[in-house]
């Protein structure tokens, strides 16, 4: 449509901005793309998804993929889209499932760039299959107590906080009732404590100035307040971001493939 003509001009024309040196030299640094992501958040980008109500655009996921193939394909590649990708769709979980006090915390503030989240799922011994994930969170009066270790987490180092996926029933109790492999995991939106959270950079080659880490988490304590929906659901939850997300990384992608091409055509 002409509206999504003019998203992809807009986002085009913002992200020219941060020429191959800029972005050279935040990689070079493993230095976090501030000012790129202070530029989006100022021309309202990070809050397309979310709802009129918290201060976003409400549009969907056509819009948000054509954002990213831009930004990709500005030549920030990776680095450009990791910096702002929770934000454009990972948070609609929240959007779709949170209670109205969790949603008027956080949504206003990922909106205006205030509020740097990561997402917390990815352990050394479940690979791809979420399922087999053992960061559990033991009911402890008006909260949580949570356990585990977590890796290839981005931006964990910018983030205040985190959308952390966990058991509350373990895979073998939860087989032994017969129920679904994905049944008995909650999922939270809650402040990465530093004092129970020991974050630790993984040496990497390429996307440098967006971080990816191994997580140590200690009786990190999470009040009931910052779960996000039913306990136990958290699983089916999580598609509401992963899902479309999946399809984020294919627009990054495909811009990748976009400026490496143009780049190759205007070389030869």
């Amino acid at each position: 449509t002409e509206d999504q003509e003019l998203i992809r001009k807009s986002v085009r024309e913002l992200a020219a901005r941060f020429d191959d040196q800029y972005w050279m030299e935040k990689d070079q640094a493993h230095e976090f793309p501030q000012e790129f992501y202070d530029a989006v958040a100022k021309g309202g980008w990070l809050g397309m998804t979310i709802p009129e109500e918290y201060g976003g655009h409400g549009l969907g996921i056509t819009e948000a993929t054509l954002l990213a193939e831009e930004v990709a394909r500005s030549g920030g590649g990776m680095n450009a889209a990791s910096s702002i990708h929770m934000s454009i769709f990972g948070m609609q979980p929240v959007v779709v499932f949170g209670s109205d006090d969790l949603k008027q915390r956080t949504l206003p503030r990922i909106v205006n760039g205030d509020l740097h989240v990561c997402f917390g799922v990815t352990e050394p011994g479940a690979g791809l299959d979420t399922s087999r994930i053992t960061t559990f969170a033991r009911r402890d009066g008006d909260s949580y107590v949570v356990n585990g270790l977590q890796v290839w987490i981005s931006k964990d180092l910018e983030s205040e906080k985190i959308l952390l996926l966990t058991r509350t029933e373990s895979l073998a109790d939860v087989e032994k009732r017969g129920a679904k492999k994905t049944d008995g995991m909650t999922l939270f939106m809650t402040d990465l404590d530093r004092d129970h959270v020991d974050i630790r950079p993984i040496p990497k080659m390429g996307r440098n100035a967006v971080s990816s880490n191994e997580l140590f988490i200690d009786d990190l304590r999470i009040p009931v307040e910052d779960r996000i929906g039913e306990e136990g659901k958290g699983f089916s939850y999580i598609l509401h971001g992963l899902n479309p997300e999946r399809m984020l990384i294919a627009a990054e992608a495909l811009g990748i493939g976009r400026v490496a091409l143009d780049k190759a055509v205007k070389y030869a």
